[in-house]
């Protein structure tokens, strides 16, 4: 995000509708080159009275939440915690298997395969999963809001309800895995009411 360019229309009062509401806005820095500029950015934009409302993850968070030390193997793992450091490497490892038979099928012959995009998926579950830890939510109680294929596929991965957000450059993209795809924030796009109705029934708190 350049310092140049706004935030998007109707994402303040997204984020006061959400915070009166008492749920959770996790802004995610992590799974881009250039997260720490975003996020000083956003930070920017938003001013010290709304800024915290929201929960910045970056790189940082994400290597000190519990997930990212399971990954790294900070921790050793029992119970739960095993099966969440397994999941990272099922992630890894699936998503490797996914491009390696798409691409074979395109070329229709055997062929050894960067690890770009699987690391690049790796790296968005461990920060949606460092997001939902630092809100204090379950991961299938949480919604992302995305903008790219990338963030539905990590959100696919584990498990978490997904909204697109189309811009100038996905205007005619389809997201078939998308639980939503919506314009924008506010009036018939993405509020509130409607990113409850994406959970559910049995989880949505009444607080």
């Amino acid at each position: 995000m350049s310092k140049s360019l706004p935030l998007r229309p109707g994402l303040e009062q997204f984020i006061d509708d959400a915070y009166n509401e008492g749920i959770p806005v996790v802004i995610l820095t992590a799974y881009s080159k250039s997260g720490d500029n975003i996020a000083r950015s956003i930070m920017e934009k938003l001013g010290d009275d709304r800024s915290i409302k929201v929960i910045i993850v970056g790189n940082k968070e994400v290597e000190q939440s519990l997930y990212g030390q399971l990954v790294s193997g900070k921790v050793i793992a029992s119970g739960l915690d095993e099966e969440l450091a397994k999941e990272a490497k099922r992630a890894v490892s699936a998503e490797k298997q996914r491009l390696a038979k798409e691409v074979a099928s395109m070329l229709k012959l055997s062929v050894e395969i960067d690890t770009g995009s699987s690391e690049s998926l790796a790296k968005i579950v461990a920060a949606l999963r460092a997001g939902a830890e630092y809100a204090g939510i379950p991961v299938c109680n949480c919604v992302l809001v995305a903008g790219s294929q990338s963030g539905v596929a990590g959100a696919t991965q584990v498990g978490m309800p997904c909204v697109v957000l189309r811009s100038s450059l996905t205007s005619r993209a389809e997201f078939p895995l998308a639980n939503a795809t919506m314009d924008g924030f506010g009036g018939v796009d993405l509020t509130i009411s409607k990113l409850r109705n994406l959970l559910p029934k049995n989880s949505q708190r009444t607080e």
